[in-house]
């Protein structure tokens, strides 16, 4: 017998969809992707794709189900295979980085990148604090203080109206009655002025303000140390001594800023010994008042235990009192930093020492 004949293999089935473009291509995967109802996000495409993408999908009118389902095929393939994606341009790695670079060297390639770094400045402009945006409206004309309000939602924009001087409020209210003229790329450039100036904030070397850190600094300092800084300060700035007093929290405001329910809280992150000490010293002296509401809001066994510890240590030096008063400070402070216990708000600091 001879051979077999040799295998013909059939040509390969040319695709449907060879005699298209990609920007065709894309045209086909957009509009199915509409027709099917998924929000397709094109505002985040540059603004010459965008364009190229309407003109692209203006210039088509049919296509039948072989070439959809080629294109659809293809396009799935290239999803499958793609790996790992990078944000488009510097705007978005700085979004990636937030947090993750200095604030240095963000702010440098902010500067260098250009305000359409902000992608659409709008989205930060209503996502801006109130108290950032309203120093702008009382500083921008009234016609563009209007298309801002015109842009925010309408309880923001209420109640940025409701902040203002009742004049501005006046002013701006009636120039939204003149923004149905106002063009697009008017409102684009506006959008990007204010994005601008709501980043042009100055970075701080500290995350906290004066006030807080010299508080803190007092808080942890001795009596004597924190009454000396306190007539000083009252001497060169009673304002700013006024808000210090307000942030210092010592033994003697205890009854005042802690809730009974979280003595015991307290009470369990100190060493006994120290408490005692710190007892001790307050009952002593002009801090009784508030030595007995720490006893007076624990375990009746633990504080009949500690008043007769007291009684048995005698007289404490005035320092170790005032060093073990600070250390149960320091575990209120820790326990607030850590949202185990809240500080009552006080009315009125004003004999605080």
């Amino acid at each position: 017998m001879g051979a077999p004949p040799a295998r013909i293999d059939a040509p390969a089935r040319r695709s449907a969809s060879a005699h298209l473009n990609r920007a065709q291509k894309a045209a086909i995967i957009v509009r199915f992707l509409l027709n099917e109802g998924t929000d397709v996000p094109l505002t985040d495409l540059p603004e010459d794709l965008q364009a190229r993408l309407t003109t692209q999908m203006g210039s088509m009118r049919y296509v039948d189900r072989g070439t959809l389902a080629d294109v659809v095929a293809e396009f799935a393939h290239e999803l499958e295979g793609m790996g790992l994606t990078f944000p488009r341009g510097v705007a978005g790695a700085l979004t990636a980085l937030d947090g993750r670079i200095s604030p240095q060297t963000a702010m440098r390639l902010r500067k260098e990148a250009g305000v359409r770094q902000y992608g659409d400045p709008w989205t930060l402009v209503k996502t801006a604090e109130p108290g950032a945006l309203l120093p702008i409206l009382e500083g921008e004309s009234p016609e563009v203080s209007a298309v801002v309000l015109s842009k925010l939602e309408v309880a923001r924009a209420a109640d940025l109206l409701g902040r203002l001087p009742g004049p501005v409020a006046r002013r701006i209210t009636y120039a939204i009655s003149q923004t149905g003229s106002v063009s697009p790329t008017a409102v684009d450039r506006i959008g990007l002025a204010l994005a601008a100036q709501l980043h042009d904030v100055p970075e701080s070397a500290f995350t906290t303000g004066a006030v807080e850190r010299v508080g803190a600094i007092l808080n942890s300092s001795t009596s004597i140390t924190r009454d000396e800084m306190m007539e000083g300060l009252e001497e060169t700035d009673q304002d700013f001594a006024a808000l210090v007093r307000r942030a210092i929290f010592t033994f003697e405001h205890i009854p005042a800023r802690i809730r009974p329910a979280d003595i015991p809280r307290i009470v369990r992150e100190v060493e006994q010994p120290v408490l005692v000490k710190a007892l001790s010293g307050a009952l002593a002296g002009d801090l009784a008042s508030a030595a007995e509401y720490i006893l007076e809001n624990m375990g009746e066994r633990m504080a009949d235990a500690l008043r007769e510890e007291i009684t048995e240590t005698g007289t404490v030096r005035a320092r170790d009192a005032d060093t073990a008063m600070r250390e149960v400070i320091n575990a209120i402070r820790r326990l607030e930093a850590a949202e185990e216990i809240t500080l009552q708000e006080q009315e009125d600091d004003a004999g605080a020492a």
